[in-house]
């Protein structure tokens, strides 16, 4: 378990991230078109895992528009959205925004990716949602990066998530 706090109350997740150099373990998240993705979907791609709240407050919203900005600059790269928003909440989001280089999944079937991943709230307000994270993993599926960041309220660090990359 890991804790986080929300405008300075502390709230706790399921776990902890998985370890960087471990492999990434697998999912099972929605498609804004209903189907299932999995981690073998993009295989052979970096990937950054995006994971947040909800598509619908200023820094989810935000960190999806900075990680689109970002990912349209990098090669074989794909930047995963994941919250438990309803795939049509990230659909009307992307669409009203114009973001065409994120893919937008969502946890919302059984919550098993913010189980497997450590990252949903099991305590707080915002309990059941998934607390704001970025992961890195290479193409090998390896993960290179973590970062559940500590204030639930502010952005990830964009820059070492990149650095990431490299």
């Amino acid at each position: 378990m890991a804790t986080v706090t929300l405008k300075g109350n502390t709230i706790e997740t399921s776990g902890n991230l998985p370890k960087i150099g471990s492999k990434a373990p697998d999912f099972k998240l929605t498609a804004t078109d209903l189907s299932t993705r999995t981690l073998n979907d993009f295989k052979g791609h970096q990937l950054v895992l995006n994971i947040f709240p909800s598509i619908d407050t200023g820094t989810c919203a935000q960190s999806v528009r900075q990680f689109n900005k970002e990912a349209s600059e990098l090669k074989n790269t794909k930047v995963l959205c994941i919250s438990k928003d309803l795939p049509f909440a990230h659909s009307r989001f992307c669409g009203a925004e114009g973001l065409n280089n994120v893919v937008s999944l969502s946890d919302y079937k059984n919550g098993s990716f913010g189980k497997t991943y450590g990252v949903d709230f099991i305590t707080g307000p915002l309990e059941s949602l998934l607390s704001r994270s970025v992961v890195v993993i290479d193409e090998h599926g390896i993960i290179t990066h973590t970062e559940q960041v500590s204030e639930t309220v502010n952005e990830p660090d964009y820059s070492a998530a990149l650095k990431a990359l490299k």
